[in-house]
């Protein structure tokens, strides 16, 4: 069974990779050449990026629900076609009409072919043991940057950004579909919801299972965390240019995120794993808002030591509340129903992915670097919402792993 686990980790691990890497890291390197071609501003790409992920938000619940019954083998095999088509259209536009249609398609692939619903196929298969599972798909997809952004780069230079599209889609058919159409069928044993502690395990005592707040305190962290992840991920060499490093060095500095991102879910999976969810996560909120500060200190001089600190402290946060979107609400419900709840409880933060470009771009115009006191202070209210969720659970949620 342990063979088989992590067989299907390593396959869904290396088919988000792809899917991650096709769509949410694309618009950073076709963006430019993809506004010049089809005359228009490079604003309403990521406009029509914006509307990909917010439809990907209203699909994630029912895609989470379809995976609750079905199974991941019946659902992820046809996103993978979906991110084909998605591409092919979108390398086959010619105008604004085609090129948010091309980014609809693709937000309905992204809805129901990302992190959230293949969280959902591992806890189907595995039920409360799915923990360091999902961890080690966010180890393998965290070098979904590191691979993908390289990779277009080298396509666009051998072809234009119409070829990188079509190279992904390509990848999609020949990697993505065999990877998921092989994923083991069946589904654990689901335990009663009041028999589990939040840390994953099975609890001496019951308990209640969590409420409706929790949830929505669930849905604010996320929210808050996907918005400054995405604002940063769009963003951040532009906004280390502002504050005054060169366009090589802010480049430089950003690549470190993806390497920082893989440290902090190592440090989930062998540090932190006898930690529960919510303590990890608490942790992982501290790490933005302390890498801000840093930054912000800095300033003139120090910025070219303290930009890369930033970026290592921000990329582990954000790896792992990763892995804590996935665990934290496997700990606190149990694995019943737990598709269609991580689609709902991840549905703000895809609408929130959707305005972090445009909302954070306009604050980087007017404020330079001094935005990032805009999501430092957003950073500390999910940990104060963290905080406070770890006070009323604070009877059943400090058990190890």
């Amino acid at each position: 069974m342990r063979d088989s686990l992590w067989r299907t980790v390593v396959a869904l691990g290396t088919a988000q990779t792809l899917a991650y890497a096709s769509t949410y890291y694309l618009p950073a390197l076709v963006g430019a050449p993809m506004a010049r071609d089809l005359g228009v501003s490079r604003s309403l790409v990521l406009l029509a990026f914006s509307v990909a992920l917010a439809v990907s938000a209203l699909i994630g619940p029912w895609a989470g629900r379809a995976i609750d019954r079905h199974g991941g083998q019946r659902v992820l095999p046809f996103t993978s076609l979906l991110f084909a088509a998605g591409l092919v259209a979108l390398a086959a536009a010619r105008g604004p009409i085609s090129l948010f249609a091309a980014w609809t398609l693709l937000g309905l692939a992204m809805g129901a072919g990302l992190y959230e619903t293949a969280f959902a196929a591992l806890v189907r298969l595995y039920g409360p043991r799915s923990r360091q599972a999902i961890t080690g798909i966010t180890l393998i997809a965290g070098f979904a940057s590191t691979v993908g952004w390289p990779l277009t780069a080298w396509w666009l230079t051998l072809w234009d950004w119409r070829g990188a599209c079509l190279a992904w889609a390509a990848l999609h058919l020949v990697l993505g579909w065999p990877l998921n159409a092989r994923l083991p069928r069946g589904q654990a044993p689901v335990a009663p919801p009041a028999a589990l502690h939040p840390s994953g395990t099975a609890a001496q005592e019951p308990r209640p299972a969590a409420g409706a707040g929790t949830a929505v305190a669930l849905a604010a962290v996320f929210a808050i965390a996907w918005f400054i992840s995405t604002a940063m991920a769009t963003h951040l060499p532009a906004m280390l240019q502002a504050a005054g490093l060169g366009l090589a060095a802010a480049v430089a500095v950003g690549t470190l995120v993806g390497p920082a991102q893989v440290a902090g879910r190592l440090a989930e999976f062998g540090l932190m794993h006898r930690l529960p969810p919510i303590r990890s996560a608490q942790l992982a909120a501290a790490l933005h808002p302390l890498a801000a500060l840093a930054l912000l200190l800095a300033g003139g001089p120090g910025l070219a030591a303290a930009a890369p600190v930033f970026a290592l402290l921000h990329g582990a946060g954000v790896g792992i509340l990763t892995i804590a979107k996935g665990s934290l609400p496997l700990a606190l419900f149990g694995p019943a129903g737990y598709g269609a709840r991580l689609g709902l409880i991840m549905a703000p933060a895809r609408f929130a992915q959707a305005l972090a470009p445009p909302l954070f771009g306009i604050a980087l115009e007017r404020w330079g670097l001094g935005a990032l006191g805009l999501t430092a202070a957003l950073g500390l209210v999910a940990l104060v919402i963290l905080l406070g969720l770890g006070r009323r659970t604070r009877g059943h949620a400090t058990a190890p792993r």
